[in-house]
């Protein structure tokens, strides 16, 4: 089915690269407006629209900083003045970070904790009253949060609190009709992932995988627009590892 999401509005945040680039991509092809979150890479945000709309798509890029309750307030406003309140909200802006505990400065885990919890959080907090009924939240772990993996400790924090607080939301904003869920992906094939990997990092991660693969920002994508549309009407709460059976 090529529109299942005919007429609704989705807000991707951190879309104008990887995982949110294809989640964008993806649901502009199932007829949804779209909406292309982006911090600083505005080149990469509007190519992401070009190719959406080139199709005969709809989407428009933003920039808004969703650490911050102004930027996350400017999204959402950008998302209403253009196509009317959002049906749908992807919250993957996020960052990542390789280092032991010991090593991690408070600087950097204030900043990994403001982009990946706080930015959720603010989001979450506006979907709560701006989303439409009957609506949909995915917001991004990663399976590494069970992996127990050194030098992954303080981002595998920040994802610990997504999940909670997403499994609480789910049942504050059930009154609503309004679903939230979790994609949790594993090794994935992306800039974000790849950067500071050696070439046997990678063949080591593919191979943890029971396809012997990393996995791709497509399959991911996949995942999130079937999780959003009313095919997935009775999934809420629930925190979906989509890593090909690594864990």
């Amino acid at each position: 089915m090529a529109n299942r999401l005919n007429g609704k509005t989705a807000i991707v945040t951190g879309s104008s690269r990887g995982i949110g680039a294809a989640i964008a991509e993806h649901l502009a092809a199932q007829q949804a407006n779209v909406v292309v979150n982006y911090v600083s890479a505005k080149t990469e945000a509007d190519a992401v629209v070009d190719k959406i709309t080139a199709t005969g798509g709809h989407a428009i890029s933003v920039q808004a900083d969703v650490s911050t309750s102004a930027g996350a307030k400017a999204l959402f406003d950008a998302a209403e003045a253009k196509y009317g309140p959002a049906d749908i909200l992807i919250n993957n802006a996020g960052l990542i970070l390789y280092k032991p505990l010991a090593a991690v400065t408070e600087a950097e885990f204030d900043k990994l904790f403001a982009v990946n919890v706080k930015g959720t959080f603010l989001t979450c907090k506006l979907a709560a009253t701006r989303l439409k009924d009957n609506g949909a939240i995915i917001n991004f772990s990663s399976s590494t949060t069970v992996m127990m993996l050194p030098t992954y400790s303080t981002y595998v924090a920040t994802k610990g609190a997504v999940e909670q607080m997403s499994h609480v939301f789910a049942k504050e904003m059930g009154a609503r009709k309004i679903r939230v869920n979790v994609v949790s992906p594993g090794p994935t094939d992306t800039d974000m992932f790849n950067t500071g990997k050696s070439d046997e990092d990678l063949r080591r991660a593919a191979s943890l995988s029971a396809f012997g693969r990393l996995g791709t920002a497509e399959d991911i994508a996949k995942v999130v627009t079937w999780l959003v549309s009313d095919e997935a009407a009775w999934i809420t709460g629930q925190n979906i590892r989509a890593n090909g059976g690594t864990i």
